[in-house]
């Protein structure tokens, strides 16, 4: 848990949970803000739930059951190039070493597609690839707590994540880009040129 209430880890299963993910949006009445909570076997999600608090959603998914908004099956996007695809991002809070290359990049996504939003939740914003409101989403230093429920959720509805360097197993928020399937390739290659250290 984000609190490091449960120091603990099983040798197979565990529970990620992020009570409130979108502290910053929640203490200044901003949505998003949700709460997420997966269930991981050998690192690697099986189950999430995002409940998207104050807009009445919750996502759900389990491995190979298919991915779910308040009970109705969601896929990611149609859209195949970046060009035509809405970008989603978040700021580090802490590590700023790749700060340059972050904005280079950002730059880059304003020129060359769609738009470029940063929502403040990654749960949320991993969700929402998942239903086809964003087609992409990068960030760095984040958590496992922040992005383990979306992670599943998000593969589920036909999406992919991986890290800056294309691996897909054992994520820990620390560098992330995931895409809805058919513009992942694309998009993973454009940040790895950037972010990749």
């Amino acid at each position: 848990a984000e609190e490091g209430t449960a120091p603990r880890k099983g040798a197979r299963y565990n529970w990620v949970i992020d009570p409130l993910d979108g502290t910053t949006n929640f203490i200044h009445h901003l949505n998003p803000y949700a709460i997420s909570v997966a269930l991981t076997d050998d690192d690697e999600p099986v189950m999430g739930i995002v409940c998207n608090v104050g807009c009445d959603e919750l996502f759900t998914a389990w491995k190979d059951g298919g991915a779910r908004l308040n009970g109705n099956p969601i896929s990611v996007s149609s859209v195949s190039t970046l060009a035509e695809s809405l970008v989603a991002t978040g700021f580090p809070y802490n590590d700023f070493s790749r700060m340059d290359k972050y904005i280079d990049l950002l730059s880059l996504f304003c020129k060359t597609t769609h738009g470029i939003r940063r929502l403040g939740s990654a749960s949320v914003d991993l969700s929402y690839i998942a239903c086809g409101r964003f087609e992409a989403f990068y960030e760095y230093d984040l958590k496992v707590w922040d992005v383990a429920a979306g992670i599943i959720i998000l593969r589920e509805a036909g999406g992919r994540v991986s890290d800056f360097s294309g691996s897909e197993r054992k994520l820990d928020g620390k560098e992330i880009v995931a895409a809805g399937g058919l513009v992942f390739p694309e998009f993973l290659e454009i940040v790895s040129k950037f972010m990749q250290e």
